[in-house]
């Protein structure tokens, strides 16, 4: 059985750490690179630096603060966040990054993610999307840091993209996302019962059993969270105990 990955999200905005709810209210949460060295250390399996203006701003991610925070840890590192062209991901992978999120793109242009996979591998290109519920009809994508509906099916989407190479989704409810109520579940499932990539949970985390619903009732593959790591909330080591004790595989730190 694959082992279920717990990772950790940098919303990053003027090369600080930030942090909202339903994609609004931000406030100041810390300087990246000191954030992203406690996090590898804490013994997340995957760190993730989210750029959420650069779409908005239409403007590139800051390769210089991912060049710092790549040489601070040694976990795989994704950065996702104004990735329009296949040269944004070869700057960014040449930055330090190991994996390249992208996700107003993939929707405004599908191709990308065909070019970029075929170039670079499956393996490092991650489809990052953000769902909202539809009365009666399912869940339309947002884009542009969740500033634009798109019209868009969100599990047609998600099959879409992994056909055309994406080696996992990260799945980013828009109705969870700063709650602290749990992952969407109904989503999760859906999307991870229509594809046959690795799908991450994203947004809605607020306490250990969550975790163990997102890995049991959604069949995530791993699950990301930000301000209940970054507060410490929730220890990543405990967290880790409780879902290997409750059946969870998960890679445990030898100390």
């Amino acid at each position: 059985m694959l082992t279920k990955r717990i990772i950790a999200c940098m919303d990053v905005a003027e090369g600080r750490i930030v942090k909202g709810e339903k994609y609004t209210n931000f406030r100041d949460a810390g300087d990246p690179i000191a954030v992203a060295k406690e996090y590898s250390d804490m013994g997340v399996d995957e760190l993730v630096f989210l750029d959420i203006k650069a779409s908005v701003e239409n403007r590139e991610t800051t390769y210089n603060l991912v060049k710092k925070v790549a040489q601070e840890i040694n976990i795989p590192f994704a950065v996702a966040g104004g990735v329009k062209t296949v040269e944004d991901v070869k700057n960014l992978l040449n930055s330090g990054a190991d994996k390249v999120g992208i996700e107003t793109a993939a929707v405004l242009n599908p191709d990308l993610i065909n070019q970029a996979a075929e170039k670079f591998g499956s393996q490092c290109i991650v489809v990052s999307i953000s769902p909202k519920r539809q009365d009666g009809s399912g869940w339309e994508l947002y884009i542009k840091g969740g500033r634009e509906a798109t019209g868009v099916d969100a599990i047609g989407f998600s099959q879409d993209m992994a056909k055309r190479g994406a080696g996992e989704l990260m799945v980013n409810s828009m109705d969870q996302d700063g709650t602290r109520a749990g992952y969407d579940l109904e989503l999760l499932r859906a999307i991870s019962d229509s594809v046959s990539i690795p799908v991450i949970a994203s947004s809605g985390a607020g306490k250990m059993e969550h975790f163990l619903q997102a890995f049991q009732e959604g069949k995530a593959d791993a699950a990301l969270a930000a301000s209940i790591f970054h507060y410490r909330e929730i220890e990543v080591p405990e967290l880790k105990k409780y879902l290997a004790r409750n059946g969870i595989p998960v890679r445990l730190q030898i100390k």
